[in-house]
């Protein structure tokens, strides 16, 4: 497998496991909307993995750059 190739994969491994916490927090939702506490969790939660992986997705992507310069 090629570079580039394992690089798109990483890639769309990172959209999948987005897309995942976006579906368990919309399963989530109608308990957790019950209680301020449980929806700032839940949404902080949500948006911490998101962020987690985008940054992790971004060392990848600066690593290939510096690997081809």
């Amino acid at each position: 497998m090629t570079r580039a190739a394992l690089h798109l994969l990483k890639g769309v491994g990172y959209l999948i496991s987005t897309a995942s916490v976006v579906l368990l927090a919309i399963v989530s939702w109608s308990s957790a909307s019950q209680s301020p506490l449980l929806v700032a969790c839940l949404l902080g939660g949500a948006a911490a993995s998101i962020v987690g992986m985008f940054c992790r997705w971004l060392t990848y992507e600066i690593e290939k750059r510096q690997e081809n310069k």
